[in-house]
């Protein structure tokens, strides 16, 4: 009886399952995938946008932009002094990481193409500058784009293999 019952309830969760994400491809959008939702997918931003989600900047990430991220990898998170992550996830430290995610953010479109043969600064959300000197690949501040002009429906995305301090 008990193997009878699990069978049903598993029957329920695959029916279920299946008619929300039914739904769910119903009412998504025929266009590209936001900058939240491109870097979830590329499953090398995990830290990312669990520091995106504690921050509580997910439906600013969503909403029209547009936005150039430069997004740290994994990798550079974890080149973080040991504990750095985990302290800046903490809900007290909220203030501070939403001061570093705004920092990674430009308002408006910035393909590398603006950033190659030169050297300059950008505004950022967080409200400094960044640095960027394009003449030798593309570095802001001290990291270095490793792969640039990643689109999302509302931006473009950056990928950097450092994360970036606001001074």
């Amino acid at each position: 009886m008990n193997k009878h019952l699990n069978r049903r309830d598993m029957v329920r969760m695959t029916v279920g399952f299946g008619a929300v994400a039914g739904l769910s491809a119903c009412a998504m959008p025929a266009s590209d995938p936001d900058i939240v939702d491109t870097a979830v997918a590329a499953g090398s931003f995990t830290t990312l946008v669990a520091a995106v989600q504690a921050a509580g900047l997910v439906d600013t990430l969503k909403s029209p932009g547009p936005f150039t991220v430069f997004a740290p990898t994994d990798e550079a998170f974890a080149a973080l002094p040991a504990g750095t992550v985990e302290s800046l996830l903490l809900p007290e430290n909220k203030d501070k990481l939403v001061s570093i995610l705004t920092y990674h953010v430009v308002s408006g479109n910035v393909p590398a193409s603006r950033l190659s043969g030169s050297r300059g600064s950008i505004d950022t959300v967080e409200g400094t500058k960044l640095h960027f000197d394009g003449r030798n690949g593309v570095k802001i501040n001290n990291s270095n784009v490793i792969t640039a002009d990643i689109t999302a429906s509302n931006g473009i995305i950056h990928v950097i293999d450092g994360v970036l301090l606001p001074r």
